[in-house]
């Protein structure tokens, strides 16, 4: 399918802020702006997103940091992000940071322009993959990657020694949808060091977010090995994946994933296919974003779940009231865990591992009634600030509590207020499967495990375009048994095996 033209009258490329905010001066900035370079006074081009939160509690819910010559708006204010959710008015803006993914997924369904028909074409034909009876399909397989997680973390605990949780929860996380999606094995849990698909993967979004810290006209020098090592990372991952598609294609059909529907399904309405360049970037696209926030999430809430106990043992009890002595949860069963949901809410609140999202006006508008908008102007609404209101949340926003979540709390905030999945017609598709699996394995960890922190460890924050908790580790201890002895009768004895 051909690409269609930019619409006409929007500027080609980055639009800086001065294109499009005709009243900039009125919005503010950091102190001390240096000359060319801008605002980096003080920053980390290892933290920017932490930086633009230091600077968002200084400057209030609209401000703008100019980089390099490019000025750019943040924006965080309860009442401006829900402005910025009305679809009639605004639409999603591939800024530079998911721009510069374009190399690696093209018009892939996350950095897909809006003129680009083939983001339209994917998400139809991939939509009832992620249906109630689509999940149910899943269910299995993720339990049988679960099983995997157990088995190793078992063997930690006989041990007596921590786990790498943000490694674990990764390899969890692809061979979920890895196998979910595509019938592929990785093989994550047989391997001591990431399997190098999770390497290259992680090379391409920290060099896309070093792109971001350079002045673009020097990059190609300044960047010059690290280029080549993109360039590398790339081939790497189109190589696995063109791989994966010739497996399938020579095997046959896949019982329906989503790899045979990308490859098998025509449009409902125009009867049009994915063509295969579309394919390999659909399926870099959800083996990337499918694992890399969703393991995040998970790392944040068991940080979260081993710094307070009580809130531990609350969804600890919940597991076992709700699960009784099933040997492993029915998919329905999942969904009934409302506190542990709550949990990895409230963690997504305040870490959500996609931290921000761009809007664009459709036409010229004012955002909230204060800050006139030409058509094309766009902002980058930043999430953990959004859920950090104090308008919203209370003055007590910085603190972990997951009954902010609660049925009635959760009727009594306004819309637009709570956006770990982006909005509109191009936030997650994956949302559900997300959600229904890290339910999942937060359910079956508490169960099995008490989950010991390190008394000297304090959160740190790594950034890659997505959010990662940096270091940790936990000592898992397995549970007197309770409700385990139908579970351990499916799992190697702790220990065994090695």
């Amino acid at each position: 399918m051909t690409e269609a033209p930019i619409p006409d009258g929007l500027p080609k490329g980055f639009r800086g802020a001065e294109l499009g905010w005709p009243e900039l001066d009125r919005i503010p900035h950091p102190p001390y702006r240096v000359p060319l370079l801008g605002d980096v006074v003080g920053v980390n081009r290892r933290t920017p997103l932490q930086d633009s939160l230091r600077y968002a509690r200084r400057l209030g819910p609209v401000f703008r940091r100019k980089a390099f010559g490019k000025e750019f708006v943040f924006v965080w204010g309860a009442r401006h992000a829900a402005d910025l959710a009305d679809e009639s008015r605004f639409a999603k803006h591939v800024g530079l940071g998911i721009a510069n993914l374009r190399p690696v997924v093209g018009d892939g369904l996350f950095t897909a322009y809006n003129h680009e028909p083939n983001w339209q074409l994917a998400h139809d034909v991939l939509a009832p993959g992620f249906s109630r009876e689509a999940m149910a399909g899943y269910h299995p397989m993720m339990l049988a990657v679960a099983r995997q997680l157990t088995e190793h973390w078992d063997r930690a605990a006989a041990r007596e020694r921590t786990v790498d949780v943000p490694g674990d929860m990764t390899k969890l996380t692809l061979e979920t949808i890895a196998r979910t999606g595509f019938g592929h094995d990785f093989g994550s849990f047989e391997r001591s060091r990431p399997h190098p698909f999770v390497t290259a993967m992680v090379g391409t979004l920290t060099y896309a977010q070093r792109l971001n810290t350079v002045p673009f006209p020097l990059a190609p020098l300044l960047l010059r090995s690290a280029s080549r090592r993109n360039a590398a990372d790339i081939a790497y991952l189109n190589r696995t994946v063109d791989e994966l598609v010739r497996a399938r294609r020579s095997s046959g059909r896949g019982d329906g994933d989503l790899l045979d529907r990308m490859l098998e399904t025509d449009h409902p309405e125009t009867g049009e296919r994915l063509e295969p360049r579309n394919v390999r970037r659909q399926v870099i696209t959800f083996l990337v974003a499918g694992h890399e926030t969703t393991s995040g999430a998970l790392s944040f809430a068991l940080h979260y779940l081993s710094r307070h106990p009580e809130v531990a043992a609350r969804a600890r009890a919940e597991v076992d009231r709700v699960w009784g002595d099933a040997a492993e949860p029915a998919y329905e069963q999942v969904a009934r865990l409302r506190y542990v949901r709550r949990v990895l809410d409230e963690s997504l609140r305040l870490w959500p591992t996609a931290p921000a999202f761009a809007r664009e006006a459709r036409e010229d508008t004012v955002l909230a009634g204060e800050h006139p908008m030409r058509r094309g102007a766009w902002a980058l609404v930043l999430t953990p600030m959004l859920h950090r209101d104090p308008e919203v949340w209370g003055a007590d926003a910085e603190r972990f509590d997951p009954d902010r979540f609660d049925a009635p709390a959760v009727r009594s905030r306004a819309p637009h207020t709570f956006k770990p999945f982006g909005t509109g017609a191009r936030a997650c598709i994956g949302r559900q499967f997300a959600l229904h699996e890290a339910t999942l394995v937060l359910g079956l960890l508490l169960r099995r495990y008490e989950m010991r922190p390190d008394p000297a460890y304090r959160l740190r924050v790594t950034e890659r375009l997505t959010l990662m908790p940096e270091g940790l580790r936990l000592h898992p201890e397995r549970r007197t048994p309770v409700r385990e002895a139908a579970s351990d009768l499916r799992c190697p004895v702790p220990g065994a095996g090695d």
